[in-house]
């Protein structure tokens, strides 16, 4: 009987021959790349054992009884309360487990899937310095397409390489990829080492810091906004019109967990082709059930831990 694998048929029997033929193997390393190699205000950002477990909080948003108030803003207020975050994660925030949802329009121009991953971060700003060698570990859950897939990535382990593999029948190999090649950043907008909390924060401060001046922008802040159970800020940022520039938005929103002062989403949204069609997403990056500082290991970034599927 034979098989049939996105639309190449083959016997099992001759698997071990097909997948050591050279053209075989370059379709499915591009199989296996498209589109997965993946990319506020002054307390510290607690560690696990301080919080409550995910179970016990409140995740019902009406039961919360919070009287979200919002208010006109500026962007010199959104730059002081992700700089004071950036400076509590560079404190404090070692690492971190979350589930990230992210949907992006990759280098093409293309808007793919909403992606599911599971991921584990050692942050590079951790204990005091900002040059600690970051670490990171995702298991993709959806679409279905893609979960089972894993992939790590560590500045100081595999040669700096990406590590990964797909699921399946896909899943018998293991590569080594280079982490801003063609076939990482296949479907993708940002290399791996862009991925996580630290990352949103300093593109967030960044992008501000080109608007500070500019008469353009409306800035709206809802303080005490609930979120996934938390009593969040919700920062929403607009233009008036086209700025030309790279990473030009009409509107972006982000929402920041007040008490551990954590980026919990950010949005942005391009503009319409015509006026009254809906502003398109451009990229879309939301962290759930985040828990800080779990002691990860250099285990967790090990293709051989045995709590992970590499073969």
């Amino acid at each position: 009987m034979n098989l049939l694998v996105r639309g190449i048929s083959f016997d099992p029997l001759s698997l071990k021959a097909i997948v050591l033929n050279k053209r075989f193997l370059v379709l499915v390393v591009a199989l296996l790349i498209g589109g997965a190699a993946f990319s506020l205000t002054g307390s510290h950002a607690p560690d696990r054992a301080e919080r409550k477990p995910l179970a016990e909080r409140n995740t019902d948003e009406d039961a919360l009884q919070i009287k979200s108030e919002t208010r006109e803003s500026s962007i010199a207020e959104v730059l002081e309360l992700a700089t004071k975050a950036r400076a509590s994660m560079v404190g404090n925030l070692k690492d971190y487990t979350a589930r990230l949802v992210k949907n992006e329009v990759d280098s093409s121009g293309v808007l793919g899937e909403p992606t599911e991953i599971n991921l584990k971060v050692q942050t590079r700003v951790r204990d005091g310095t900002e040059t600690a060698p970051m670490r990171v570990y995702l298991d993709f859950t959806k679409p279905e397409a893609v979960n089972g897939r894993e992939v790590i990535w560590a500045k100081d382990l595999h040669e700096g390489k990406l590590v990964v593999h797909e699921a399946g029948l896909l899943g018998m190999m293991t590569l080594h990829l280079d982490p801003t090649g063609m076939l990482a950043m296949r479907g993708q907008k940002y290399p791996i080492y862009d991925i996580g909390l630290v990352s949103l924060i300093e593109k967030l401060i960044e992008r501000g810091q080109n608007d500070l001046d500019n008469p353009e922008i409306k800035v709206l802040i809802t303080d005490e906004y609930p979120f996934d159970g938390l009593v969040a800020s919700r920062i929403e940022v607009m233009r008036s019109r086209p700025s030309g520039k790279k990473d030009d938005f009409s509107r972006a929103e982000v929402i920041i967990d007040l008490e551990r002062q954590l980026i919990l989403r950010y949005q942005s949204y391009g503009w319409p082709e015509q006026v009254g069609q809906q502003a398109p997403l451009q990229e879309s990056y939301t962290y759930y059930d985040i828990e800080t500082n779990v002691g990860l290991s250099e285990l967790d970034f090990d293709p051989t831990n045995p709590a992970y599927r590499f073969p």
